[in-house]
């Protein structure tokens, strides 16, 4: 059996208590009836259990209140190593026993949970980014929730906010970007045939933010090329979003490769590619649009008939 880690990367899992048999006993109930507490409880509510936490993208100011509240209250923080900014640790997690998840697989990452929760810890679990982005966690929720430990999830800023953010940008403008991609490269993850980038920039009006692709920056933009897409589409690359030492590459399909390689990027950044990476060429929205104040003119008028107030 194999295992995902917050990194991406793979390990095999040991003998032992496979918490696959878990995953596939929680994956039948899903298929069989949902989880009540879909209708009892709302994002950002208090909940019972272990809760999974984004840490957002870098900086200790885009994590939420919620998640500041909850590591207050920790004793003990399970966290994604490296992907989680020491300075976001060292603010708000001081006080508890820190256990780094990367390199540990789910034989000792459950029972590690568990244990700690049945003692009457609170447990947290720090996943960068969102954790339902690319995060793993659904894995480790249901090897819990077989166990009898209750999990829930609570949001954090996914790093293509934080990059929309620094590009001063939005991922979707009118006429420009309808739709938002998020997606990685094929790899040893992905298949070639699970590879869809190519699919998204042929749309046209399609923002594609690539997770997880850094070190193959310069393969997806040849196959781009090769499959005849503009080499002039913008891209963006932004190394550790939010972070002290983010850095910005602004280029296109045909040379934002070079310039990786030259930044000597391998790992950490995000992959932005279409015509909102520059925001140029949007058109005015609707929303602000004279048909929002069609009421306001005939209100004016009337109001400029009416005698002017007197403060006496």
């Amino acid at each position: 059996m194999t295992n995902t880690d917050d990194t991406g990367e793979t390990s095999i899992a040991t003998d032992g208590d496979d918490p696959q048999q878990a995953i596939d006993a929680q994956g039948e109930r899903r298929r069989e009836e949902l989880d009540e507490r879909i209708f009892e409880h709302s994002a950002g509510d208090e909940q019972e259990g272990i809760p999974f936490v984004g840490a957002g993208p870098g900086n200790p100011r885009l994590l939420t209140v919620a998640g500041k509240e909850l590591l207050g209250e920790a004793d003990l923080v399970v966290h994604a190593g490296s992907l989680v900014n020491s300075e976001l640790l060292e603010e708000y997690c001081a006080h508890a026993e820190l256990v780094n998840s990367v390199g540990k697989d789910l034989e000792e990452l459950i029972p590690l949970m568990r244990d700690a929760y049945e003692n009457g810890e609170n447990v947290v679990r720090l996943h960068s980014g969102d954790p339902a982005i690319y995060g793993a966690a659904l894995e480790q929720m249901d090897a819990l929730e077989h166990e009898g430990v209750p999990t829930h999830f609570v949001p954090g800023v996914t790093s293509a906010f934080a990059a929309s953010a620094t590009l001063r940008t939005q991922l979707t403008l009118n006429e420009v970007s309808n739709h938002v991609a998020f997606t990685r490269p094929q790899g040893k993850t992905l298949t070639a045939d699970e590879d869809h980038i190519s699919e998204f920039v042929e749309m046209g009006d399609v923002t594609t933010c690539i997770y997880l692709g850094t070190h193959a920056v310069r393969d997806t933009m040849d196959r781009l090329l090769e499959a005849d897409h503009d080499p002039e589409t913008p891209v963006a690359v932004i190394y550790h979003a939010s972070w002290p030492d983010e850095d910005v590459i602004i280029g296109d399909i045909g040379t934002i490769a070079d310039k990786v390689e030259e930044a000597g990027y391998r790992a950490s950044a995000l992959v932005v590619i279409g015509d909102a990476v520059t925001g140029a060429g949007y058109e005015r929205s609707f929303l602000y649009g004279d048909w929002a104040n069609r009421g306001s003119s005939e209100s004016a008028d009337e109001n400029a008939s009416k005698p002017e107030a007197s403060d006496d």
